[in-house]
């Protein structure tokens, strides 16, 4: 019966336990390999001892033969060995892609800079296959080299054994020596590889505000830093490899020297042994040696496996779970604080309220008061660093992520359009997950429609199915925007977050965002508004004001409009009741913001 996987086994332990069996077979083919590796020396022996002696050109004939059948037999078995760990590399990405690419999307990883992991695993993956790999499947085979050396002449036997000895030594130092800089150089790569990907992704606001020359002189300077710390690490890498060669070749050398001393004060010691000993002595340190020079990609193995590990650790919490009935709307925020990356300062405080299924919200206040990462992480897109968001009273972490995902719909201030069709973009690129494509485009053109894109997209050149480059290049911003507003709406989702959704429309573009605001409190959707322009918050049912991260005021919107309502200075509630979702009559207001009712 198979071995089951360990309870809390990572997903990098269960893709290379599914390797295990590639992995036993290259062991054994390796085995056997270095067994047929005895077949030169063997060969030479039996050419000096028997046929040179004898003159026995049958005898020569038929070793030649047999030699060459050996070294057939041997290249096929290393042909294997490669093509079984190419499989165990590729076994590798089918068990582990899915659950990388996961973990990077997930919210898990907003917290950490983790944009390389990709590229880790790669290395990972690749490494399978390098000569530092087959060279450890070799390593064990170096005491039976040794003893073999010894059975000729223990003299030869020792030089063997002091040539390892060294080489062993040599491959310490370099460890020891390129370990540090090795990972500062790894460290510094990627950094320098997020850097240039976040401006490449930026690279439109970087033409726009005459930035590129700037950056990129940025982006050379991280790289040169990164590259004189890879040189570094590969000049002290470098000497040891070389320092292994030399011991290696020099001891071959030896060996001939000695052998043939042996060949000449030894009786018994046939002239045959002096080409042996050294093509055996080659054959024992050469995994060493090999081992020294692949040090390099050991150290990029052990990064990229810390790099995944991380990765895997901080998305643990996006596991299966029970499948909860359907969110219906309702939504508590109870007590939120968010701080920012460099932990000193609160992006939110201590923020509680409270939605009924179906409820309508207007999130307002000034630039920088915490509106839309308030929004963020409603919609999942944030996680708080204290407090709890509900769905229908279940925490979000409770929740199946797929099921509440696709019971929330976002559409953020920067649409974040994706390279593929208007379809894809408003369907959630869905089609790769669902067969279903009838519906898909059904829900696709239902969700178009619901904020007025449709038109507007069937006079496109080749309407839904027209495609858009990276972040919804080929459309206009306000283009961009709706298309965004429909993949918030698409397949009905209980719960809309949109933030600043108004942000780049015209006027006839406000009023059919009006219209689909109206229609998803008519159809019973919890709606949260962030908007600097109230105007669109005419119709909610509630309004919610903060200032510095914090909440300042919460309550109805007939209430909120009856008195001005600040959104600057320091917190206006008495108590920690305003906090709370408390009544507007527990609230001191001040004047400067107005919220008037329409």
């Amino acid at each position: 019966m198979a071995a089951q996987p360990p309870v809390n086994a990572s997903p990098l332990q269960l893709a290379l336990r599914a390797c295990t069996k590639h992995f036993k077979m290259a062991a054994l083919f390796s085995g056997l390999l270095n067994f047929l590796y005895l077949a030169p020396s063997i060969y030479m022996l039996q050419v000096y001892d028997r046929a040179v002696p004898t003159r026995g050109v049958v005898t020569l004939v038929f070793l030649t033969l047999i030699f060459v059948f050996a070294m057939v037999t041997l290249s096929l078995l290393d042909l294997l060995r490669s093509r079984l760990l190419i499989r165990a590399s590729a076994r590798i990405d089918a068990e582990m892609s899915g659950s990388v690419l996961t973990a990077l999307m997930s919210r898990a990883h907003t917290q950490t800079n983790l944009g390389a992991a990709m590229r880790e695993f790669d290395v990972l993956r690749q490494a399978i296959t390098g000569a530092g790999v087959l060279a450890v499947f070799d390593a064990p085979w170096i005491p039976i080299y040794l003893i073999v050396c010894f059975l000729l002449h223990p003299a030869l036997g020792a030089l063997a054994l002091v040539g390892a000895v060294a080489l062993i030594v040599v491959a310490f130092l370099n460890e020891r020596s390129t370990s540090i800089p090795m990972q500062r150089a790894n460290a510094a790569a990627t950094e320098a590889y997020s850097s240039l990907d976040a401006s490449v992704a930026a690279a439109g606001v970087l033409r726009a505000n005459g930035m590129r020359r700037a950056m990129a002189a940025r982006h050379l300077n991280e790289r040169s830093v990164s590259l004189e710390l890879q040189s570094q690490s590969s000049f002290t890498a470098v000497r040891f490899v070389t320092l292994s060669k030399f011991v290696r070749m020099t001891l071959q050398s030896m060996a001939l020297g000695l052998g043939a001393y042996l060949a000449i004060s030894t009786p018994h010691f046939s002239p045959g042994s002096i080409f042996a000993a050294s093509l055996l002595i080659g054959r024992a340190l050469s995994p060493v040696e090999q081992i020294v020079g692949a040090w390099r990609s050991f150290g990029q193995i052990l990064g990229a496996r810390k790099a995944l590990n991380d990765l895997f650790r901080q998305a643990e919490g996006d596991r299966s779970r029970t499948l909860l009935p359907t969110p219906t709307g309702a939504l508590q925020v109870e007590r939120v604080s968010l701080v920012n990356p460099s932990r000193d300062r609160l992006i939110l405080n201590d923020i509680s309220f409270a939605l009924e299924a179906g409820e309508s919200l207007g999130i307002i206040g000034p630039s920088g008061a915490g509106k839309s990462t308030l929004a963020k992480v409603i919609a999942g897109a944030v996680l708080p660093s204290q407090g709890k968001v509900r769905f229908d009273g279940a925490d979000a972490n409770d929740w199946d992520e797929d099921q509440l995902a696709g019971a929330i719909g976002m559409a953020p201030q920067d649409p974040s359009l994706f390279r593929g069709t208007i379809k894809e973009n408003i369907s959630r690129f869905r089609h790769f997950v669902d067969l279903d494509t009838g519906a898909i485009d059904e829900a696709t053109v239902a969700a178009a429609k619901l904020v007025g894109a449709h038109d507007m997209i069937l006079r496109m050149p080749q309407g839904y199915d027209t495609p858009l480059g990276l972040n919804g290049a080929g459309l206009s911003a306000g283009q961009a925007q709706r298309i965004a507003l429909a993949r918030a709406l698409f397949g009905k989702p209980s719960l809309v977050v949109l933030d600043e959704p108004n942000a780049h429309l015209d006027v006839e573009g406000e009023a059919l965002l009006m219209d689909a605001i109206s229609a998803l409190k008519a159809a019973k959707i919890t709606t949260i508004i962030v908007a600097h322009r109230t105007a669109i918050l005419a119709d909610v049912d509630k309004l919610l004001v903060m200032g510095d991260g914090r909440l300042h005021m919460f309550g109805s919107r007939e209430e909120m409009a009856r008195r001005s309502i600040t959104t600057q200075g320091p917190a206006t509630a008495q108590g920690p009741a305003a906090n709370q979702g408390a009544p507007p009559e527990q609230v001191r207001p001040a004047p400067q913001f107005t919220v008037r009712s329409a």
